[in-house]
């Protein structure tokens, strides 16, 4: 998708038994998302989301206490949404209001992307679901590592908690 080499895309691809209506409520409800965003051990104590095509997401992220208890935000925009199929949304780092922030200003290395493009889809197959979600963009370098690694560990906590969900 990009010319320069140096660029990388993430997709991964997750199937839950459950139904798509269930995932799909698992990333658009606030309430919900707080229960499973973030990597292993993080918690999400706060998100906001306005679920319309322009409408804007603030989702907050807090390390452990071991590691400082520190929070920090992501926000964006969503661009395209076809309800139980596909949300198609920005992601840049931002201050607890959603106003973007330069990753390098925060402390964050220099291969950390100031805005990332998702595609996240829902392919429903009986009472099962596929999810394929797809990062444009990334860096290649450390950050890109630990961005795999996020997102899988909280697809992981989605999977954990999508029992109590239904």
């Amino acid at each position: 998708m990009f010319a320069n080499s140096n660029k990388q895309d993430i997709v991964i691809t997750r199937e839950y038994d459950y139904p798509v209506e269930l995932v799909w409520k698992a990333w658009t409800d606030p309430d919900l998302v707080m229960k499973w965003w973030g990597p292993t051990h993080y918690t999400s104590p706060r998100c906001e989301i306005d679920l319309r095509e322009g409408g804007k997401y603030v989702f907050c992220m807090r390390a452990p206490d071991m590691n400082g208890g520190m929070e920090s935000y992501s926000a964006g925009i969503y661009k395209k949404i076809v309800p139980m199929e596909r949300l198609e949304f920005t992601s840049y780092l931002s201050d607890r209001d959603g106003n973007a922030i330069d990753p390098v200003q925060a402390g964050i290395p220099s291969d950390f992307p100031r805005h990332i493009e998702f595609v996240v889809e829902f392919i429903a197959n009986g009472g099962r679901t596929e999810l394929k979600i797809t990062e444009f963009g990334w860096t290649a370098g450390e950050m890109l590592k630990y961005a795999i690694m996020g997102m899988n560990q909280s697809l992981d906590k989605l999977a954990a908690h999508l029992i109590a969900f239904k």
